[in-house]
């Protein structure tokens, strides 16, 4: 069942994202980043407020008027700031349940993954009080009712002494205090969702908490231009001697409220319970079966630091050498965070397919699918391929070049190491090789996309070395909607290759020579300048 719900979104999503990849490219896409989005929103629903503060009068009699006097009086500013406050803090939550939906429809929320998915739902609830609380502080018809339902919510837990919700249905009950305690609220909740949000992304090796430049300014106009076309404007002054009937709710913040008088305060609060309680178990519903973790061979670690360094999930630390080999430190994997992806391996200077050791050890490998088994996959797809202009595909399981039949599947293309590209050409295994990966917006382990394309350009460590030719490598980047895309590009590479001149190749010495590389920065990769 949940599966076939997960299957039903990741269509939709994929569906929906490919226009939007090939309209605004990988980077800009909106629906690539949309953890960044919300830190922007995050900082622009702060900057406002602040703005707005030094207007606001937290008086029980001035509070209203002197929102109105932002509104009306001072629209050209400080009007424009409360309507991106608004806007802004309504965007935080599409952003928030749209990646939610993402991180579930991609299966990327469960194993090792937990942790970002179990700490995003107290961001939920920061985030729905912040909101809420700021409500109550413009004092409108809106804000009363908000205030009644919200306290009549309130007493239906047994946490208050006497009913709260009689002071907003009489008159006199209410003092100035009660706004100078809003304000702290609406000060203080925000502070716990930003320590949230920072502890959310603490298991993630360089998450995204800014967008690109240009779509954060793309963003910022499309906000401001809202806030001038329509302005968010009060409801009207509170009369706690008269009913809020007619009120236009924030149907993002609001949405259970109407809900209160079919279900009941006893009814929402079982729905938001059993909500809460699904979201958090939804990582073990079912769990996640996976691949031992990765391992390190401390014999063959010189302590390099490439693999901690390309680990998407800070799984890989270095920490002090315990073998006594000349070497200051080496690397250390935990299982509990590894994803088993691969691309450690592909990111090791040992991890060379030229070495004749039987063995074939390298210093960190999945115990599942290790190099040896790697070069033999590669070895036996090879010897399948027959005729002119060979072309070997190596795809990834989780991107669309998982239905090639004949092509040797990895958890991660990364995981391939640049050398393995020399092996298959030098040794003739094949006339081309074709990299199959997921499509850019959606990288099933984050960074396999960005450290692959930075290999084969020579701008990251293990680089693909100057001697092996570029025009006999492709890659495609594709989801599992577009398989015929993947069949398409790999049979235009090959007609590709079909013009090229027959490549020399070379002396078995040569070919058959180690391939260890020193740890060197990265280099330029305009043309000429690879080593």
């Amino acid at each position: 069942m949940i599966g076939a719900i997960r299957g039903t979104l990741r269509f939709g999503f994929e569906f929906i994202e490919r226009p939007f990849e090939r309209l605004f490219g990988a980077q800009l896409n909106p629906l690539a980043q949309l953890g960044a989005l919300g830190f922007f929103f995050f900082w622009i629903v702060t900057v406002s407020g602040i703005y707005l503060f030094a207007f606001f009068d937290t008086g029980i009699e001035r509070a209203f008027e002197s929102v109105e006097y932002i509104s009306r009086e001072q629209w050209f500013h400080a009007g424009v700031m409360r309507s991106l406050h608004r806007y802004a803090a309504d965007l935080m939550v599409v952003m928030i349940t749209v990646h939610l939906l993402r991180q579930f429809a991609y299966d990327q929320y469960r194993g090792v993954r937990w942790f970002s998915w179990f700490t995003g739902l107290p961001m939920i609830w920061l985030l729905y009080g912040s909101g809420i609380t700021g409500y109550w502080l413009v004092w409108d018809r809106l804000a009363q009712y908000v205030a009644i339902v919200s306290s009549e919510l309130l007493d239906r837990l047994p946490i208050f002494g006497e009913p709260i919700a009689r002071n907003f249905i009489s008159t006199g009950t209410l003092t100035s205090r009660f706004f100078t305690l809003m304000v702290f609220m609406h000060i203080a909740v925000p502070l716990f969702l930003l320590f949230v949000m920072w502890v959310h992304i603490l298991r993630i090796s360089r998450p995204k908490v800014n967008p690109p430049r240009m779509l954060a300014a793309m963003t910022l106009l499309a906000l401001i231009g809202v806030s001038l076309w329509k302005p968010a404007l009060s409801q009207g002054h509170v009369d706690l001697t008269k009913a809020a009937v007619e009120v236009g709710l924030d149907w993002f913040y609001l949405p259970l409220y109407p809900l209160t008088d079919s279900w009941g305060r006893g009814g929402v609060w079982v729905f938001l319970g059993a909500f809460s309680l699904m979201i958090g178990l939804m990582p073990w519903l079912p769990p996640l079966r996976r691949a031992r973790a990765a391992q390190v061979d401390l014999a063959h670690c010189n302590g390099c630091a490439r693999c901690s360094e390309d680990c998407p999930y800070e799984a890989i630390r270095m920490v002090r050498r315990s073998d006594g080999l000349p070497f200051p430190t080496q690397a250390q994997d935990s299982a509990s965070l590894c994803t088993s992806c691969g691309i450690c391996v592909g990111s090791c200077p040992s991890s060379t397919p030229f070495r004749r050791s039987e063995e074939l050890k390298t210093g960190i490998d999945l115990p599942d699918f290790d190099l040896k088994t790697l070069r033999e996959r590669t070895i036996e797809a090879a010897k399948a391929l027959s005729g002119p202009n060979r072309v070997l595909v190596f795809a990834c399981d989780h991107g669309g070049g998982r239905g090639v039949v004949g092509a040797v599947h990895l958890p991660c293309v990364a995981m391939t190491p640049p050398s393995l590209l020399d092996y298959v050409l030098s040794r003739d295994l094949a006339d081309g090789v074709a990299i199959a990966g997921c499509a850019e917006s959606a990288c099933f382990n984050r960074l396999g996309i960005v450290w692959t394309k930075q290999r084969i350009a020579a701008a990251r460590d293990p680089y693909l070395r100057a001697r092996v030719p570029r025009e006999r490598i492709a890659t495609v980047w594709a989801s599992t909607l577009e398989t015929r895309r993947v069949t398409a590009a790999i049979a235009a590479f090959v007609q590709r290759i079909a013009a090229l001149p027959h490549k020399k190749l070379r002396s078995p010495q040569a070919a058959s020579a180690a391939f260890v590389q020193p740890h060197t920065p990265p280099v330029s990769t305009e043309a000429g300048s690879a080593p």
